[in-house]
């Protein structure tokens, strides 16, 4: 009897897939598509409506520096003097004062405002544009981790469908060994509680199945309902770089790091253009009048608006722009400290999910791999009882989910990564070329 549980055990592919969870391929319904998380990752740079949103945002602020570098609209007059009435040319030629003309006058800010102000809206635009690339970057870290968590619900379903057949192929057991008086009734009815509970544990596994695949769809822009297909199985798990340069190159290429500095260097401009502001701006302006039998008559003015009130206007005007830019430089800072936060606790995750994976994997596996075959044996000869065969099932079963859920948190965590460094952990490297993706779209 103990050889038929061994056998129905390694054909349900429980001992051969605990020896080695690293090698498990969850099974599914047949015929179901495979889908690459690189092929989801283009359609979502591709059709995320989010994205597009952002981006035309960017492009909305790279049409500004244009604007602000241009001189202000002239102004177009034309009009009459009349005597005598109203009309147009009453009194043309014969009164000095009446006359039909034109004029056109030009606003031109004080040298170096055009200029200033182009600035500001080009470091503008350029924070616009790191916000796309980081925005870009959380979309594809939100796909990676929804698509590790589908895979791991497809990989416990497999595990749990296997389970349950060795469940009833040992429930089959205990009821053969009751029929003889070797086993109690308890036996029976324990290995059908355990069928349930496993059941109960598929309709779980499906519902979060549901829910993942409809937000991966909706990341996609795809209608609701549409078919997704089956996670790509896992590949080797990269290697996980030294804190030390995930910082470093986070400092480098982090899009959010290089908006705030974009900020900072519009505020310094600001700061710049609000000292200009104590500067006099000009108004030039030219005109023709018609005289009629007179000589024709011409005009040339210019104006200059004087900010005598520089004690309420241009100086707080200084001093609001001087704050703006301590604002920009503590908020930099602020984000430095969290990008910081954020790249430790994601290593933390991901280094301690490798040694979970690892301490799972190659020693309590097998180690309740053993108990399980020692207590088989046992129960053969009556020393143990099916309870705790089933408790050792159950040891094997936990912690085989556990180890696939650790593989799904440490993908996460190095998807997290990648996101804060701005690149592919590949490439971050001793020595390697800083490969930034972040250039403005």
């Amino acid at each position: 009897m103990n050889r038929l549980i061994v056998r129905w055990l390694v054909v349900a592919g429980l001992l051969g897939l605990t020896s080695n969870p690293s090698q498990a391929q969850a099974t599914g319904p047949s015929g179901e598509r495979v889908v690459s998380l690189s092929s989801l990752v283009d359609e979502l740079l591709a059709k995320s409506p989010e994205l597009q949103a952002v981006r035309k945002r960017y492009e909305a602020a790279q049409t500004r520096p244009y604007r602000e570098s241009a001189l202000p609209d002239p102004r177009i007059t034309a009009g009459w003097s009349s005597n005598g009435n109203p009309l147009p040319g009453a009194g043309l030629g014969v009164e000095p004062t009446s006359n039909v003309g034109m004029q056109i006058a030009q606003e031109l800010p004080y040298p170096g405002k055009r200029t200033l102000k182009s600035g500001m809206a080009w470091k503008e635009a350029e924070s616009e544009g790191q916000m796309f690339r980081a925005r870009e970057l959380s979309l594809v870290s939100q796909l990676k981790s929804a698509f590790y968590e589908l895979r791991f619900t497809y990989e416990a379903a497999g595990i749990l469908r296997r389970s349950q057949s060795v469940l009833q192929t040992l429930s089959k057991v205990a009821e053969a060994r009751y029929s003889v008086g070797r086993a109690t009734q308890q036996d029976l009815v324990r290995s059908q509680v355990e069928i349930s509970i496993l059941e109960n544990k598929l309709l779980l596994l499906e519902q979060r199945k549901a829910t993942l695949a409809a937000e991966i769809l909706a990341l996609l822009n795809r209608p609701p309902g549409s078919s997704l297909g089956r996670p790509e199985p896992a590949a080797s798990l990269p290697d996980l770089p030294s804190l030390e340069l995930l910082e470093t190159r986070a400092g480098q290429a982090s899009p959010m790091l290089r908006s705030q500095r974009a900020l900072i260097d519009s505020k310094q401009l600001g700061v710049q253009m609000a000292r200009k502001e104590y500067y006099p701006d000009f108004d030039v302006m030219a005109g023709y009048y018609n005289m009629g039998r007179m000589k024709d008559m011409w005009e040339m003015r210019v104006q200059v608006n004087v900010p005598v009130y520089f004690w309420r206007k241009q100086r707080y005007g200084l001093e609001d722009s001087a704050l703006r830019l301590v604002e920009a430089q503590r908020t930099y800072r602020s984000a430095e400290q969290m990008l910081a936060f954020r790249i430790r606790e994601r290593f933390q995750t991901a280094e301690a999910s490798r040694k979970l994976m690892d301490l799972y994997s190659k020693r309590i596996v097998p180690q309740s791999q053993f108990a399980l075959e020692s207590s088989l044996a046992s129960y053969e000869t009556g020393a143990v009882d099916f309870l705790t065969i089933l408790s050792n099932f159950n040891t094997i079963l936990d912690y085989e989910m556990r180890y696939h859920e650790q593989q799904a948190e440490h993908l996460k965590a190095l998807s997290g990564l990648e996101e804060l460094v701005a690149q592919p952990l590949e490439s971050v490297g001793e020595g390697a070329v800083l490969k930034d993706r972040g250039k403005q779209p």
